[in-house]
């Protein structure tokens, strides 16, 4: 992992968990972050009539999710200052194995290329703020949200970090103070505050 890299996070989690509402917020307050892959590749497939749809070809979703990463990463290695990835090349490995379908080895090489940092943030289930809508047609229990931690993550020799904040004015605040106290012990690694 070069330096460069040591400055991208990742925050995942399952549908409906709040995951892209805080990364909107921690958009506001100044910092980098990229935009989810699989809820842009839906609206888009749906928008052209295509088929890579996660209940109508989930493999050439996959397959979408991949290249969709990979690029956001590669805008990544163009800025500077922290960037919070909404998910990352992992979660499709995640993605084809919670869904039984095979990991090809470019996946493998993929995940082993585009690094992040080792630290990960999850969002944890929400059951109370989940809902279906034209690109989330299954119900909570369907989307996959039973688990708190992601288990592919720690598989791959990275730390997982539950934010359990909940809806509030102060969400955004909670959420840093938890990724801060999660990085502390490593003091190599800090969230550097956006450029004024």
């Amino acid at each position: 992992m070069n330096e460069m890299t040591q400055r991208f996070f990742v925050l995942t989690g399952g549908p409906g968990s709040g995951k892209s509402a805080l990364l909107d917020a921690l958009e506001r307050d100044g910092y980098a972050r990229s935009v989810e892959a699989g809820r842009g590749i839906i609206l888009d497939q749906q928008t052209i009539e295509g088929r890579a749809l996660p209940w109508s070809d989930p493999t050439l979703f996959a397959e979408m999710m991949l290249s969709w990463e990979m690029r956001s990463y590669h805008i990544a290695m163009r800025s500077s200052g922290t960037l919070f990835f909404d998910r990352g090349v992992v979660d499709v490995l995640g993605y084809l194995r919670l869904t039984g379908l095979p990991v090809p080895k470019h996946v493998r090489r993929a995940v082993e290329t585009f690094r992040y940092k080792r630290h990960v943030f999850i969002a944890p289930p929400w059951k109370e703020i989940y809902t279906k809508d034209r690109e989330r047609k299954q119900d909570f229990e369907e989307a996959g949200c039973g688990p708190t931690k992601p288990w592919w993550w720690p598989t791959l020799n990275m730390d997982t970090n539950s934010l359990s904040c909940r809806a509030s004015r102060s969400r955004n605040g909670c959420a840093l103070s938890l990724m801060q106290a999660a990085l502390a012990p490593h003091a190599e690694t800090s969230l550097s505050p956006p450029a004024a």
